[in-house]
């Protein structure tokens, strides 16, 4: 069972090791979010692959989306929002909960794309809806 005297010696010797860790930490994005009380929630890990030119139908997802691509180009847009933006391999996007993804989809008719989807939303819902 993990309790405070756990926790800190594990701080202990994180910090202690931090120094021999190598490479370079790079930000590549931040977002702000409002206080939350996450009882009865999850962080869920999705792969989403598209094929050339594919894209998905509008959508809504249950939580706080954050979204990396691992691979291609995706555009993407929500609803009411910014104008549709096509972001590339190592950028990242953030839908909030309730927001509708109007457009979502592979930016290439010839190369695949890979998105990295971090949901983190109640348990106890699906992840994702039509919109």
């Amino acid at each position: 069972m993990m309790n405070r005297r756990n926790l800190m010696t594990i701080a202990a010797a994180a910090s202690a090791a931090a120094p021999t860790l190598k490479g370079v930490a790079k930000p590549i994005f931040k977002q702000p979010l409002p206080e939350l009380a996450m009882k009865g929630w999850a962080a869920n890990a999705i792969e989403v692959t598209y094929e050339p030119g594919e894209s998905s139908n509008p959508h809504q997802h249950a939580g706080y989306v954050l979204g990396y691509v691992l691979e291609g180009e995706v555009r993407f847009q929500l609803r009411g929002g910014e104008p549709e933006r096509v972001y590339k391999t190592g950028e990242m996007f953030y839908e909030p909960p309730g927001s509708v993804h109007q457009v979502s989809g592979n930016a290439s008719k010839t190369q695949r794309a890979r998105i990295l989807a971090i949901i983190t939303a109640p348990s106890d819902v699906p992840l994702t809806k039509p919109a």
